[in-house]
């Protein structure tokens, strides 16, 4: 079996690939980093090591990688013979690839009408139906009704931290031992991708909402608590109790609106609470608070890890969640002078105040009870 997966990156290679290999398939990485696609191609091969005491290694066989700025025809032709085509690129970078999957898909067609699930593995609600948009930007009314008959396109939840690393090997990944690949299986044309590893469900909303409110809401106000006290990193930021104990109380607010909405088992979700800050806790994976807690004005949008579920608890139990919002109040001390989101948030706020920086990147309005909130948070964290 052959894969196609787009980002031959730290995820790319000590995620997405390595399951792939443990799942028989053979995989082409495509990639414009001249040096990885070149040592890829020598290698052959390349090493995961688990972020654990013992350092557990995979050496994962059967990749080769062709750089799609200088190659893209060998990208199509690939495509055009795959079984399965992955990517985990960012999302800014998705409209970039479109095109080239574009190409390889039509050329696909030619030879085979096989079905063919494309996936897009990015830490965004609905990346695979935006990757879909914009290929079928490149196609024909005719050529869509096509691709609706053949290819699939399910949307997909991915959770695994895969720290800023700096190897002596080029290719070695260190990645933490937990990880989740949760796809809807819903659409998929014909049967699952055989994928060790993954789990397929019928509705993916539920599990998209469990990580992004306690994954990614979690990470978030650890990074923010800790860069308040001056911690460099999240595991050291888990160290301090206080951070503890309010990151805990704030996934405790989100875990009750997860619970009342998707009638989540309770001592089940408590139990994932708890592998995900012993995940955060991890000693042998150092992440800064400043990588963790970078573009605050994407985590303080309204449908993101912050706004969303406050305002979702806010409405099905009529009160403020009352860490959540601090959370959300200590964001806007977020002052590190190295990222444009949190320049931008404090020029916001000395030049026009913090109530209308609120307004601005939450989008919240300063007659509700949510909006003064965090307006109270903030001052008091002053």
């Amino acid at each position: 079996m052959k894969a196609v997966h787009f980002g031959a990156g730290n995820i790319g290679r000590g995620f997405i690939g390595k399951l792939l290999y443990e799942s028989g398939f053979e995989t082409c990485f495509i990639d414009v980093n001249r040096n990885i696609v070149d040592l890829l191609n020598e290698k052959k091969e390349y090493r995961v090591q688990l972020a654990n005491e013992t350092k557990d290694e995979t050496l994962v066989k059967n990749v080769w990688a062709i750089n799609s700025a200088e190659d893209p025809n060998l990208v199509v032709e690939e495509i055009a013979q795959s079984d399965i085509l992955t990517a985990a690129v960012g999302a800014n970078i998705l409209p970039h690839i479109s095109n080239l999957i574009a190409d390889g898909l039509k050329q696909r067609l030619q030879t085979s009408n096989n079905p063919l699930t494309i996936i897009a593995c990015e830490n965004m609600v609905g990346g695979t139906d935006f990757l879909k948009e914009k290929i079928y930007e490149h196609l024909s009314e005719e050529e869509k009704a096509q691709f609706d008959k053949v290819y699939s396109f399910p949307n997909a939840a991915v959770d695994r931290i895969v720290p800023n690393q700096n190897n002596e090997d080029p290719l070695l990944v260190q990645v933490e031992p937990f990880f989740e690949w949760v796809v809807d299986e819903s659409g998929i044309q014909g049967e699952n991708p055989p994928i060790e590893g993954v789990t397929f469900v019928e509705d993916l909303t539920p599990f998209i909402e469990r990580k992004l409110f306690t994954v990614n809401t979690g990470h978030a106000t650890a990074a923010y608590l800790g860069y308040a006290e001056g911690i460099p990193a999240i595991h050291e930021a888990l160290a301090n109790q206080d951070i503890k104990e309010a990151m805990k109380k704030t996934l405790q607010e989100t875990g009750r609106l997860l619970i009342e909405k998707y009638t989540f088992n309770e001592e089940e979700h408590q139990t994932y609470i708890e592998t995900i800050i012993g995940r955060f806790a991890n000693p042998f994976i150092y992440d800064e608070v400043t990588r963790v807690g970078r573009s605050p004005i994407r985590k303080l949008q309204a449908n993101d890890r912050f706004l969303s579920p406050a305002k979702q608890y806010t409405k099905a139990f009529g009160e403020v969640p009352e860490h959540l919002t601090k959370a959300i109040a200590t964001a806007f001390h977020f002052d590190f002078e190295e990222d444009p989101d949190a320049v931008k948030i404090q020029e916001t706020i000395q030049d026009e105040g913090i109530d209308v920086a609120i307004e601005t990147y939450t989008e919240l309005t300063p007659e509700s009870e949510l909006f003064q909130a965090i307006r109270k948070q903030y001052e008091a964290l002053k």
